[in-house]
């Protein structure tokens, strides 16, 4: 048998086993309500039937037979039964056709007897109580429940009329969930088919409720975006990995070219394989580069984390520098007074600020000076490397942390690019902030919280 594919679902499933469960649970507590009227009725008449019983019973011979006659005729609905029966069993008065054996002094019981009355001879469903009174007769006093039978039709219309539409509406705004579910979820896989297909421009769908679902395709679609934000420049670092590489390789097949056509002796073809080893290893210096940040920013340093004292690690990247920054006439000074301690990769960080000061070193002329400091601001501490050389232009602040980046200044200075590439993968590993100031001159921080803040 064909079914809609919606029925399938597990919240259609969900549905028909609440369904189910609330059908279950309306039975059992209709059942009980039936039992508890069934058996409040039921006490009610044996307590009305032992009583009048017992009334009778009391009474003289004469007065006992006036007394059932006007019982009998006191009843409209035909729903009083009695009677009275000598000791060999044969009916004395009452509308009880024939004695019923085994019945108990006080203790009513159900019986079916038949009723004889002016009407005719019917059988009905009885409570009867019995006594034998002092001269031998047995006294019998009854009351029709049929009516108990009506209670419990009445109950079964109740239960018919309420129950079974409640159970159909709950089917079927499971129906309706679930093929809404369906659909979405439909929606969804067709999204998903084509961003696998590599259409990445796409997105999941959402309807701006804000439930769960919606929360859980914003989220998605977000990490969709940093995916394809990464991949393009995946992209782009591929195109411009291919630019960089060219440039030197392009350099050393020339070199080879001409020293292979000109060079007339063995000094000569030295310096052309001296040359083209250069440039073979500026080559492998960009290829060993983007390895490290590469490196770098899938976190594979996370397990040499430590304890890192930064005073240290500050003046020792000063005490590396200092003779190179008076080689070129500039003005090295440091200040590491705070003892602040953080956690991170010591090798790591001492790259980086030691990335910080050769580019200060570098780029400011002769005469200059740069400064390295470690400082408190609040509860961070800051690693400063100020120099006042040309600075870095507003426009691009955030471009120089791209790979192979260099502005127009920087083109006649020799490098790769990737000093602060390197520098950005190691911060955003640690979780610290890295800014750059605008010109003039240039102040670039590197800003951790201590590691007691942390």
């Amino acid at each position: 048998m064909f079914l809609p594919e919606f029925t399938r679902t597990t919240a259609f499933r969900w549905t028909l086993a609440v369904a189910g469960a609330f059908v279950v649970c309306t039975l059992l507590l209709f059942g009980f309500v039936y039992w508890e009227v069934a058996t409040y009725t039921t006490e009610r008449v044996d307590g009305l039937l032992i009583d009048e019983l017992h009334v009778i019973a009391a009474d003289s011979a004469e007065r006992r037979l006036e007394d059932i006659d006007d019982r009998l005729r006191q009843d409209p609905r035909r729903i009083r039964i009695a009677g009275l029966f000598a000791a060999d069993g044969r009916r004395i008065a009452g509308n009880i056709e024939s004695r019923v054996p085994g019945l108990m002094a006080d203790m009513p019981t159900d019986a079916v007897v038949a009723r004889v009355d002016n009407r005719g001879r019917e059988m009905q469903n009885v409570r009867l109580v019995e006594q034998v009174l002092p001269n031998g007769d047995s006294l019998v006093i009854g009351r029709n429940v049929d009516e108990l039978a009506g209670i419990g039709e009445i109950v079964g219309r109740a239960l018919a009329l309420g129950l079974v539409p409640a159970f159909v509406l709950a089917v079927a705004i499971g129906m309706a969930l679930s093929f809404r579910a369906h659909e979405r979820l439909s929606e969804v896989n067709r999204r998903i088919k084509r961003i696998v297909a590599g259409d990445l421009r796409q997105r999941l769908p959402t309807r701006g409720s804000d439930d769960p679902f919606d929360q859980l395709t914003v989220s998605v679609n977000n990490m969709l975006g940093e995916i394809e934000a990464l991949i393009q420049q995946v992209a782009g670092v591929g195109d411009d990995i291919a630019h960089e590489l060219r440039t030197p390789l392009t350099r050393v097949r020339v070199r080879l070219e001409r020293g292979r056509e000109h060079a007339k002796t063995l000094a000569e073809l030295q310096k052309v394989v001296e040359q083209a080893i250069a440039g073979v290893d500026q080559a492998m210096s960009i290829i060993t580069a983007l390895l490290r940040i590469g490196e770098i920013e899938h976190s594979r340093r996370l397990e040499a984390f430590g304890e890192v004292r930064l005073a240290p690690l500050v003046r020792e990247v000063g005490d590396l520098y200092d003779p190179i920054a008076e080689d070129k006439h500039v003005s090295l000074r440091i200040s590491a007074q705070d003892e602040a301690t953080v956690h991170g990769d010591r090798d790591l960080l001492f790259e980086a600020v030691a990335n910080l000061v050769d580019n200060a070193v570098k780029f400011t002329p002769e005469g200059g000076r740069v400064e390295l400091a470690l400082l408190r601001q609040g509860e961070e501490t800051v690693i400063r490397v100020k120099d006042s050389g040309p600075g870095i232009p507003d426009i691009e602040r955030e471009a120089v942390t791209r790979r192979f980046y260099r502005s127009d200044k920087s083109r006649c200075t020799d490098g790769l690019g990737l000093g602060l590439s390197l520098v950005s993968a190691i911060i955003k590993l640690h979780g610290f902030r890295f800014t750059i100031a605008p010109c003039p001159g240039c102040t670039a921080e590197i800003a951790c919280p201590t590691a007691a803040a942390a």
